[in-house]
Order: structure tokens, then C-alpha cells, then sequence
């Protein structure tokens, strides 16, 4: 679920990326970014670290913040440090970020439901940077998709990477698709 702030940000890129929608359709493909994620472990109901990866600026303007919400399905995450950037927990039951970083890392206090990673310095267009998460994946998820939508903040421009495809749809079909990852069967217990 995404928070109230998230949500009017949402709205108001949707606007945009149905613009970039009818700028493509009218043969003018508008330059994106691309934000990606991948998973080391997708066995339903195992602990993994998830990688958020962006390559581009908005437009070719700097990025100057990433914010991630959180599937409601995801109950455990930890977002991990990284060099340049200040990183922050919303809670779903909080208006404001935690305080700590300790903070609801397992849930104490309210469920994490965006994590908002902010450039110490712009990163310029073209160069390519990743966060990682450490999540639980849900037990009984088994051939879902998690979808994590995106904000990225530009100095000048947004890029709301927020679609999530309908049933049958290509990921590849949508101007602005929001990363996702895929949850496996979980993996069987061996005996010894």
C-alpha cells in the first residue's frame, strides 16, 4: 500500500507517463530510465537480498532520489546502506519516516511500507547505481509476482516506474513497468 505523499506522486506521473504513452504513439519515443530488481533466493518464505538497479537519469537530468514501496506481502525488510545516498523507513502506520535505522527493521511499530533513498550529490545520467533490501518473501506466495513501485526523483523530472501489467500483459508492453519479482516453490527441507 502506498502512503498518502506516494500516492499523490503516483497520480500526478501518471498523467506524464500517459503523456509519454501518446508522444510514442505519435512516433516520438520519449528517453527513459530503466529501473530493474533481481532476487539472490525466490523460494516462498525464504530470506533474501533483493537488488534495485537504475542505469539512468529522468530525461537526462541527474537523479536525486529513489522511492521504493513496499508490497503489503512483504512483512520483514532491511533496507541496506549505501555509500552517497541517506536512506529512510516510512512506516504504514507512521506519517514520517522512523527514526532509526533500527527502527521497524522486523516489523516493531508498524509494517515498512516505503523506503526512500535520497543522493547525497545528484547522480548524473548514465551512470548506474543499486540498493539492496534484505527481505522474507511470503510462505504461501508460491507463482506470485511482488511488485515494487518506483519513484524516481530527478533534478528537473520524475519517472514514475509504477504500471503493473494486467493479467496476460507483457512487462514489455507498458512505458514505465514497476520492477517485480517472482515467487518460487519454496525449497524442501532436507533430513540428515
Amino acid at each position: 500500500m502506498l502512503t498518502n505523499e506516494a500516492m499523490r506522486r503516483v497520480r500526478q506521473l501518471a498523467l506524464g507517463v500517459g503523456g509519454a504513452a501518446l508522444l510514442a504513439v505519435a512516433g516520438v519515443a520519449p528517453v527513459s530510465a530503466h529501473v530493474g530488481i533481481t532476487a539472490d533466493e525466490t523460494a516462498a518464505g525464504a530470506h533474501t537480498l533483493l537488488t534495485v538497479g537504475f542505469s539512468h537519469g529522468c530525461e537526462g537530468s541527474p537523479t536525486t532520489k529513489i522511492s521504493i514501496s513496499v508490497p503489503e506481502e512483504i512483512t520483514s525488510i532491511a533496507p541496506g546502506m549505501n555509500y552517497g545516498w541517506t536512506v529512510e523507513k516510512v512506516m504504514e502506520s507512521e506519517a514520517t519516516p522512523a527514526a532509526t535505522p533500527a527502527e521497524g527493521a522486523h516489523g516493531e511499530g508498524g509494517r515498512v511500507s516505503e523506503i526512500i533513498y535520497t543522493a547525497k550529490e545528484p547522480l548524473p545520467d548514465g551512470f548506474y547505481d543499486q540498493f539492496l533490501l534484505s527481505v522474507q518473501l511470503p510462505e504461501d506466495g508460491e507463482g506470485e509476482t511482488l511488485y515494487f513501485p518506483i519513484i524516481q526523483t530527478c533534478e528537473e523530472d520524475e519517472t514514475a516506474w509504477v504500471q503493473i501489467p494486467e493479467e496476460g500483459q507483457d512487462d514489455d508492453e507498458l512505458e514505465a513497468p514497476a520492477p517485480g519479482v517472482t515467487i518460487a516453490a519454496p525449497e524442501e527441507e532436507s533430513e540428515e
